[in-house]
């Protein structure tokens, strides 16, 4: 995968998509991120790189609650590709 805005925009999407509220916020962050499960909130640190973005929300995707289904096709095929690799490739 490569590490630009545009996939980091459609990462965001999916997220979107799936319920969820994609922030950026300052805060001491242990792995990057925080979710809020009760409110569908994924906070990244806002001082993460374009790169550590991506990774992170690739890597938190497992973890989250997304509906195939509730995705556009487009969605689809890169949830596929993010949930078919192994974390931190």
């Amino acid at each position: 995968m490569k590490f630009t805005q545009p996939v980091l925009n459609k990462i965001e999407a999916i997220l979107e998509e799936a319920g969820y509220v994609v922030r950026y916020e300052r805060g001491t962050f242990q792995s990057g991120y925080c979710i809020l499960q009760q409110k569908k909130v994924v906070v990244l640190n806002k001082f993460l790189n374009l790169e550590g973005r991506i990774n992170t929300l690739a890597d938190l995707m497992p973890q989250l609650e997304i509906s195939f289904d509730a995705l556009t096709h487009e969605s689809q095929k890169l949830y596929e590709e993010i949930m078919s690799k192994p974390a931190h490739e």
